[in-house]
């Protein structure tokens, strides 16, 4: 069953802007093991997914950005790993596996956020 759905979009250019203007701001996203030397239009995908993981789960207040993990890519599917306040508010949901598809075409990056119970 089905017991949440988000999707996301981010614009690839204005996402390296504000990356490139704002000192840590990628680090504020974005864990280490998330980022490893990836093109910017991955880094705006996997934005985009942890944006729509917040949808998902209903955008309640006190999720935090390291709590979900967008992991996978360079020839790995993309997962998600919860942790913390993600896979407490996943666990009151019901929500037992998820999913998620990224894509980016210039000039968007898009994710959408599967939730089951």
């Amino acid at each position: 069953m089905i017991v949440g759905i988000g999707i996301d979009v981010v614009n690839i250019e204005r996402f390296e802007e504000l990356s490139a203007r704002t000192p840590g701001l990628l680090e504020r996203f974005l864990a280490p093991e998330e980022s490893r030397d990836l093109p910017v239009r991955s880094l705006a995908a996997r934005f985009a997914a942890k944006e729509a993981l917040a949808k998902a789960l209903g955008a309640p207040g006190g999720l935090r950005w390291h709590d979900a993990l967008v992991l996978g890519g360079r020839g790995e599917p993309p997962r998600l790993e919860l942790r913390g306040t993600c896979l407490e508010r996943a666990s009151q949901l019901g929500a037992r596996t998820w999913h998620v598809s990224l894509t980016h075409d210039d000039p968007v990056a898009q994710a959408i956020v599967l939730l089951e119970g």
